[in-house]
């Protein structure tokens, strides 16, 4: 009689039924397929019992959350970006913190292009004014009236893999890039997205759409605020597909109100998911719910790189996109 107990995990939101059917085949699994976003108590209270955790960006992981956890080894995002992690606090805690990058780069800068599209040419804008009946007949200057996207400067904030793939995607449409980053890219990056790099304020002054790729930190809180936005054309649009709290919303709100910027296409947002009330009441915007990695073969390959993070944490091993590397010892 096999008497080897299952190592006990945690996955704090719903998974695929598939997904989650797979580890429970390995692991002792508690699931929360209601998902319920738990309340930090009841999130600390869960990760005191277990080895191993796949979690969302609904889930703060920090000293608190940590505090009772002697057991825990890995905490595995479902997600590239992971402000929800205090790194150093799992760090201290001898906690591994992996992410998901790699496999939602192209979904992600495909929907920044969308995004981008409807933002410049008025899609969701237009589809309410159909639906408010005021299509009463075609006009030339009186229908809903964007600005072009081939041909123009697009300014992408954040050169990291997503960042090149919608650089790469705006070669399609003959756009001058240029871009900001913390570093600049090797020129063989460079070249293969035919982008230029500027300073950021140079960036804002020339580009006709900026769009933001960037991974929030303290030091990125507020990129975008009044005194940015202050100097992009008034013909310009911008796009967040990076995280709540890079743009300043409320600073955003006022200016599309004021018509300083052309209009603005937001995937992510400051409290989110709760969305400000200013933002709600300006039609120049468009909004998603953080959808920008949201299609179903994408959402399942990060759900399978989370549980190998996690297998191979609990198999001694290193996880493939472990981030706090100097937690790891063979």
């Amino acid at each position: 009689m096999n008497t080897t107990s299952k190592p006990k995990i945690l996955v704090s939101r719903a998974i695929f039924p598939e997904a989650l059917a797979e580890l429970e085949q390995s692991f002792d699994v508690i699931s929360n397929q209601a998902d319920v976003v738990m309340t930090p108590e009841a999130l600390a209270s869960q990760l005191a019992g277990v080895s191993a955790a796949l979690v969302t960006g609904s889930e703060r992981i920090d000293a608190k959350a940590l505090a009772q956890a002697k057991g825990l080894k890995i905490v595995a995002n479902i997600s590239v970006g992971y402000n929800n992690f205090d790194v150093p606090a799992m760090t201290a805690a001898g906690v591994m913190a992996t992410n998901t990058p790699d496999v939602l780069t192209d979904t992600t800068a495909d929907f920044g292009f969308a995004l981008l599209m409807a933002t410049a040419r008025r899609v969701t804008e237009s589809e309410r004014w159909i639906r408010d009946g005021n299509w009463n007949q075609w006009s030339i200057v009186t229908n809903p009236l964007g600005m072009d996207i081939h041909h123009t400067t697009l300014g992408i904030i954040g050169m990291g893999r997503i960042g090149q793939g919608i650089a790469k995607r705006a070669l399609g449409f003959g756009m001058n890039v240029i871009y900001h980053n913390r570093s600049r890219l090797p020129e063989a990056d460079e070249k293969a997205c035919q982008a230029r790099y500027v300073d950021k304020e140079t960036l804002l002054k020339e580009a006709d759409h900026v769009i933001l790729v960037l991974p929030y930190s303290a030091e990125s809180h507020h990129t975008i605020g009044a005194k940015e936005i202050a100097l992009m054309k008034p013909t310009a649009t911008l796009v967040n597909i990076a995280r709540g709290g890079i743009v300043d919303d409320v600073a955003l709100a006022a200016a599309l109100k004021a018509k300083t910027i052309f209009a603005a296409g937001l995937d992510v947002f400051e409290g989110e998911p709760k969305v400000h009330p200013d933002l709600l009441a300006c039609s120049n915007v468009v909004l998603a719910p953080h959808i920008a990695s949201a299609s179903e073969k994408t959402r399942r390959a990060m759900i399978a790189l989370a549980a190998r993070n996690v297998r191979a944490a609990l198999a001694g091993d290193k996880p493939p996109s472990l981030i706090n590397t100097e937690v790891f010892t063979k």
